[in-house]
């Protein structure tokens, strides 16, 4: 039996949920600001992918690669979803959009 395709699904599965919370976090410690961090990560994870032989791990690998692309997609619309009122938005961190005033305020 070949339980390469069930292994690889599984790991994508994990890996795409568990960046669900790290993007909410991101978000609402740095801001957008952290996107490059994303860029980077996800450039090495794909160059490593395509040096590496096991197809297991080149295959999870990319799929690593390309959801910390997507992620920075991700962290843009998690500062939409905040600036709704659908998450909660950091306090200690100065928003652009905030008026000056009130972020030295607090």
């Amino acid at each position: 039996m070949n339980f390469t395709g069930i292994i690889i699904g599984i790991i994508s599965f994990l890996l795409i949920g568990l960046f669900h919370p790290i993007i909410i976090k991101c978000e609402y410690h740095f801001g957008q600001k952290i996107w490059p961090l994303f860029l980077v990560g996800g450039t090495i994870c794909c160059f490593c992918s395509i040096t590496l032989s096991n197809l297991i791990l080149s295959t999870i690998l990319a799929v690593l690669g390309f959801t910390m692309y997507w992620s920075i997609l991700e962290l843009k619309e998690q500062a939409r979803r905040v600036k709704k009122g659908w998450f909660p938005e950091n306090p200690k961190r100065c928003v652009k959009d905030r008026d000056e005033k009130s972020c030295f305020e607090k």
